[in-house]
Parts: C-alpha cells; sequence; structure tokens
C-alpha cells in the first residue's frame, strides 16, 4: 500500500512540476522509476519499461495541462498542429530505438541530457530572445483579452519538432524540455504561451510515442495506472498554478532536482559501464 501511495505522490509532483514549466513530467518519472524501481515494486525496473510507461503516463498528464491552458486560451493550437507534423514520426522512431541503449550507456546518456536540461532552464532567465521578423505571424488573445504578436518560420519549426520528437520518444520527457526554450528564444513566444502549446505537443506526440512502446511491449500498464490519479491532478494543478505566479522558486527546485537525479544516473551509469 505504501508503494502506490508513493506512486501517486510521484506522478503528481512529476506532472505538477512539469506543467508549470512545459516539460510534460517525464524528466523525472523516467529517472525515478529506473533508480527506485526495486523501492518501488520489488524487482528493478527496464529504461524502455520506464520509458514506455512515462510516455503512457504523460498523455494524461499534458491532456490534463491541455485542457485547463485552453480554458484559457492560452494554447496556440496552429503552431502546435505544425510541431507534431514533425515531432508525432519522430517520437516513434525515437521509442523504437529506446531498447537499443544498454543500461549503463541510457543511463550516462539520460544522465548528461538532464545536465544540458537544468543548464537550459538557468539560462532561459538570462538569454534575450533573438528579435528578428519571421515570415509567418501570429497573434493569439488570451481570455481575459491580452493579445500577443509573435512569429516563425515553417521549416526552422518542422526541424526543431523533428528532434524534439526524436528526443521526447527516445527517452520518454514529452519534450517540453526543449520546446519551451527555443519557442521563447528563438521565435519570441511569450513563455507561457509557449509552455502552454508544448503541453499540446506533448499530448499529441506522447500518443505516438506510446503507441510504439505498447506495440514492443514496454509499457508496465499496472505501474501506469498507480501513476495516473496524481498525474492528472498534478497537471491540472501545475497549469493553474503556472496562470498565477512566475513560477520561480519552483523552477530552482526543479533545476536542483535534475542536478541531483542527473548525477546519480551518471553515477550508476557509469558503474554498470
Amino acid at each position: 500500500m505504501l508503494e502506490w501511495g508513493l506512486l501517486v505522490a510521484l506522478g503528481f509532483v512529476a506532472a505538477a512540476f512539469g506543467s508549470i514549466v512545459g516539460l510534460g513530467g517525464g524528466i523525472i518519472i523516467v529517472p525515478s522509476l529506473v533508480l527506485l524501481g526495486p523501492a518501488l515494486t520489488g524487482e528493478a525496473i527496464g529504461h524502455p519499461t520506464a520509458v514506455g510507461t512515462s510516455l503512457a503516463v504523460l498523455i494524461v498528464t499534458a491532456l490534463a495541462s491541455t485542457l485547463a491552458y485552453a480554458k484559457r486560451r492560452k494554447v496556440d493550437f496552429r503552431s502546435g498542429w505544425l510541431l507534431f507534423a514533425a515531432s508525432g514520426p519522430s517520437a516513434m522512431i525515437g521509442s523504437a530505438l529506446t531498447a537499443q541503449l544498454r543500461n549503463g550507456t541510457f543511463q550516462l546518456v539520460f544522465g548528461c541530457f538532464m545536465l544540458l536540461m537544468a543548464a537550459l532552464l538557468v539560462a532561459r532567465d538570462y538569454i534575450r530572445p533573438i528579435r528578428r521578423q519571421w515570415p509567418v505571424r501570429r497573434t493569439i488573445a488570451e481570455a481575459d483579452g491580452t493579445a500577443y504578436t509573435y512569429g516563425y518560420a515553417v521549416v526552422p519549426m518542422l526541424a526543431v519538432g523533428c528532434a524534439v520528437g526524436a528526443v521526447s520518444g527516445l527517452f520518454g520527457i514529452g519534450g517540453g524540455s526543449l520546446f519551451v526554450p527555443v519557442m521563447v528564444l528563438l521565435f519570441g513566444f511569450p513563455p507561457h504561451i509557449a509552455t502552454a502549446t508544448s503541453m499540446f505537443v506533448i499530448f499529441l506526440s506522447s500518443i505516438t510515442g506510446s503507441a510504439v512502446h505498447a506495440w514492443l511491449g514496454e509499457i508496465d500498464y499496472l505501474l501506469a495506472a498507480a501513476l495516473l490519479p496524481g498525474a492528472w491532478i498534478g497537471g491540472r494543478l501545475g497549469a493553474y498554478i503556472a496562470g498565477r505566479m512566475s513560477g520561480k522558486g519552483l523552477l530552482w527546485l526543479l533545476r536542483l532536482t535534475l542536478i541531483a537525479l542527473a548525477a546519480q544516473m551518471i553515477v550508476e551509469g557509469a558503474a554498470a559501464k
């Protein structure tokens, strides 16, 4: 019973953090399942199963967040569908390649990736968006009447979607950790619009990525069922909090969490080599 409570709590914390900053929660769920598998389930959880289960949970997390953001008209659906046109197929390719990484290699690569994500989360507070007039202009008005204008080019957007989709499927992280900084810094999306739109793309890409893992038998459905209640509540709560605060304190907590998890993953990966 204690293990189920811990899994519900893990789903809640990962989804709440992920929804606030547009990460999706997988960046916390995957390493937690790999590192804490014996304590949570009584046996080790292989990284393909951790990734597949994370993507299945991300469907619910991202849907809960997207619905909450959509009520306040923060989701740019047109831009989201464009990103998904590239990220959806590439997420399936990344998902198919997950099992090709040996345990030690996966932990090392994923640990280094988490350090990169922590660095991006720090850098985005200090790097100013690129000032450029992109050919496609978008204007979105929120529920309170506030309007924002920004832009992008189709080819770079598709390239971003393709790269992020592959990483999302490979690591089970959703891809928001890359989508949000690129959308803000390169294309000038307002941060909260980028976060909300990222969650919509994560929802769609998680469906295609988890479908591949399901076909390969790499989803633990009992584990996913334990994570889902907390993930649904955390996803909606995170979107609510994000709409009412800057989240800087939580961002720093997330950065420190990523660094700690990354260090542990790298140490275990190096030991397994």
